[in-house]
């Protein structure tokens, strides 16, 4: 069992910053590629940031220069720095990693989510 666990999100005003984490426990042998993505209300989907495993990233354009992506690999974990956030950021955040478990197998695990409000 593989779970993805995010946390961090919250109300924030229009030019604050918020900080996601997103940790993966279970039976873990390795994970590659981990990302956030984002939905907003009656949208898509959407990709913000990519990280591999040795550390190249990948930034969505609406969030280049904005937002930092990050990974402990001793942690299993993924981190999102959003600074100078806008109103149009709201949304459910989701974390996703490509892992390798114990038997072997592998699979993209995804979070439960957690919600962003930016907001005055």
């Amino acid at each position: 069992q593989v779970q993805l666990v995010e946390s961090g999100g919250g109300l924030v005003q229009p030019g604050g910053s918020l900080r996601l984490s997103c940790a993966a426990s279970g039976s873990i042998l390795s994970i590659n590629a981990m990302g956030w993505y984002r939905q907003a209300p009656g949208k898509q989907r959407e990709l913000v940031a990519t990280i591999t495993r040795g550390g190249s990233t990948n930034y969505a354009g609406p969030v280049k220069g904005r937002c930092t992506i990050s990974r402990d690999n001793a942690k299993n974990t993924v981190y999102l720095q959003m600074n100078s956030l806008k109103p149009e950021d709201t949304a459910v955040y989701y974390c996703n990693a490509d892992i390798i478990t114990g038997w072997g197998d592998r699979y993209t695990y995804w979070g439960q989510g957690t919600q962003v409000t930016v907001s005055s």
